[in-house]
């Protein structure tokens, strides 16, 4: 008898153990995740997979690229626009993971956000901006079709 209530109370303790910890508790990290992929040396190991415009209601004002790290197994976005342009710059992996970096004016146009690992699955990049405080439908956005690797 009493062995069969110790059976029931460590299976008891396993099963409850189990329940609270996440399916990925004992997943660890990217490295790289939120880093910026210029810092970190990613930038020195990769490519433009996917490159989309930058549209308003009336005119295309800059281009959106969605680069890929070989090395570092990373996703990230670049922009160029109107040096007075701020917005926000977001990468999406396929696993719901994302990044999201507000850029302010300046920088003669070009910005990037920060890197999110993507190996072995779908990413794309979206950016929202306006400029002259977006008076007058003064914004735009674009978004990269879906790079798998």
């Amino acid at each position: 008898m009493k062995l069969r209530v110790a059976a029931t109370a460590v299976g008891a303790v396993a099963a409850a153990l189990l329940a609270v910890a996440p399916a990925n508790a004992q997943a660890k990290p990217h490295p790289y995740d939120h880093q910026d992929p210029a810092k970190s040396g990613c930038w020195n190991s990769a490519k433009v997979v996917r490159t989309a415009n930058i549209k308003s209601r009336v005119e295309t004002v800059g281009t959106i690229k969605l680069w890929w790290s070989f090395k570092c197994k990373t996703n990230w976005v670049e922009i160029r626009s109107s040096s007075s342009a701020t917005g926000t710059i977001s990468v999406y992996a396929a696993d719901k993971r994302y990044d999201q970096f507000r850029f302010k004016a300046g920088n003669k146009g070009r910005h990037w956000g920060n890197m999110v690992e993507a190996n072995n699955m779908c990413a794309y990049g979206t950016v929202s901006l306006q400029w002259n405080g977006g008076r007058g439908g003064q914004n735009a956005s674009g978004s990269t079709t879906k790079a798998c690797g």
